[in-house]
């Protein structure tokens, strides 16, 4: 009787032994030289793999794509200039832009570890994205770019870790990013703030348990405006929500109005920013608010009447029921003054679901209802940025053992986004893809197997011939081509 054959086995180094041990039973054996892949037939035929292809890479369109984008926006360039160089420019192999470029564009190809670089290195079409003068020499290894998040603040005292960041021209950058990415002055902008729990397993630095995500994680402050990225703040999970918002609002206000003075823009946020300094800072530079409110015994009893009639509609109609009222409300101690609230009195068939927003804006520019449905629940969009970036860009890859460093890595996360982003604006539209998120442009445009040959006046990059979707690369690519810088 014969013995089923596994699916594969992988032969290293093939001797007597080794040819021995795949034999008895009755089992056929593979021949074998040097380090080979042996699998079960096909139509009569031996199927033998084996490692020697030469100058291949498994990201021939991200390769190409992503270097486009950057040639496009300068986003990375942009990036590496915030940061200072204090090594000694006779000994460098690797540039500071070769560094920069190489983490973030690792990121956004799929590879969230730095010890993924060990290989990457050795990758032509990835030393041709961090435009390396010579595409077939190695690119730096984890140790070299590790040092980039060792660096203390500071002017690079040490030997080896020489290369600071700064961290207020990084937080400009992303603001002077955001305002780049209008070809016109827009009327309006829509600040959406949120947090988001970025667990860590180990004894970093600035460790806390927080009780609500129940785990040891960082809290950081995100803001966006549309899918566009405009703070990512690694924040210690013991404050509140809203602590530091202020701050961050000031600064990214007070930036946009230096290009775009008569812009206006609203921020929107859930309860856990429903403070009184927020409003009030607001209120006083000339910044409208939607912001959601946590219902209490008070406002609740506001809107009995409204819950009451919600329900017998509901029971009437087998269907959800919502009504909405208007509220002059104060709270008893925390708020300074008296605000517009709208009660959202919504019996779900089976059970009440009050909710209620806090808003600067006066009833007669937005009703009730208007405010709440399309201003504030439009919010979710960017919690659906968040996740993109948490579970394929890797923002929660924190763990460094300080939060300066795990700061580094949530700003190369942010980067990365933002070159997808651009992507997506520039490259995409139009297109099946348009509205794609980044695991699936990854896997349908970057993930292309190709051939690259290096000649003294061309760098050949052959793509897969049985690639299926080629004529979407080329619309993105003349997307990317006829796109304004």
């Amino acid at each position: 009787m014969l013995t089923k054959k596994p699916p594969f086995h992988a032969i290293k180094l093939c001797d007597k032994n080794n040819l021995e041990s795949m034999g008895g039973g009755g089992v056929e054996q593979t021949e074998c030289s040097g380090n080979q892949l042996s699998f079960q037939g096909a139509g009569g035929r031996e199927i033998v793999a084996k490692f020697d292809g030469g100058q291949l890479s498994s990201d021939g369109g991200g390769g190409l794509l992503l270097r486009e984008v950057e040639r496009r926006t300068g986003l990375v360039r942009q990036f590496a200039a915030c940061f200072r160089d204090y090594r000694n420019p006779l000994l460098v192999e690797h540039s500071l832009g070769a560094l920069i470029a190489q983490r973030v564009m690792g990121l956004a190809l799929g590879y969230e570890d730095l010890n993924d670089h060990d290989q990457l290195r050795h990758d032509p079409l990835i030393a041709m994205l961090v435009d390396k003068a010579d595409p077939t020499q190695a690119l730096a290894g984890k140790s070299t770019l590790n040092r980039l998040e060792l660096t203390p603040e500071g002017h690079g005292e040490d030997r080896y870790k020489r290369i600071v960041y700064d961290e207020e021209a990084i937080d400009r950058f992303f603001v002077s990013a955001f305002v780049q990415a209008h070809a016109t002055v827009p009327e309006r902008i829509m600040l959406d703030l949120d947090t988001t729990d970025d667990e860590i397993h180990g004894n970093q630095e600035g460790r806390f348990f927080h009780g609500y995500y129940g785990a040891y994680c960082y809290l950081p402050l995100y803001i966006f405006s549309g899918e566009l990225l405009m703070c990512a703040r690694l924040r210690r999970a013991n404050i509140g929500p809203a602590e530091g918002t202020v701050e961050e609002l000031d600064r990214i206000v007070s930036q946009i109005r230096q290009s775009w003075p008569e812009v206006a823009i609203t921020i929107r946020a859930d309860s856990g920013f429903c403070r009184d300094e927020v409003m009030t800072w607001c209120e006083e530079h000339r910044v409208d608010y939607v912001v959601g409110l946590a219902r209490n015994a008070r406002l609740e009893r506001m809107i009995e009447g409204e819950m009451d009639q919600a329900r017998a509609d509901s029971e009437r109609t087998s269907q959800p029921a919502r009504i909405f009222k208007e509220i002059e409300y104060q709270t008893l101690d925390s708020w300074t003054r008296t605000r517009r609230v709208v009660g959202k009195a919504e019996y779900l068939i089976d059970k009440p679901n009050a909710r209620f927003v806090v808003t600067s804006f006066p009833i007669d520019v937005f009703s009730g209802q208007t405010l709440y449905e399309d201003e504030y629940c439009g919010r979710g969009e960017m919690e659906n940025r968040i996740k993109e970036q948490k579970s394929f860009l890797f923002s929660d890859r924190t763990s460094a053992a300080t939060m300066r460093a795990n700061q580094l890595r949530l700003w190369f996360s942010s980067v990365a986004y933002l070159l997808m982003s651009a992507l997506r604006r520039l490259g995409l539209k139009d297109t099946d893809l348009a509205k794609a998120q980044c695991d699936t442009i990854r896997l349908k445009l970057f993930k292309i197997g190709a051939r690259i040959r290096v000649t003294a006046r061309r760098i050949w990059v052959s793509l897969s011939s049985a690639y299926p979707m080629a004529a979407l690369f080329a619309r993105v690519c003349s997307n990317l081509a006829h796109a304004s810088p």
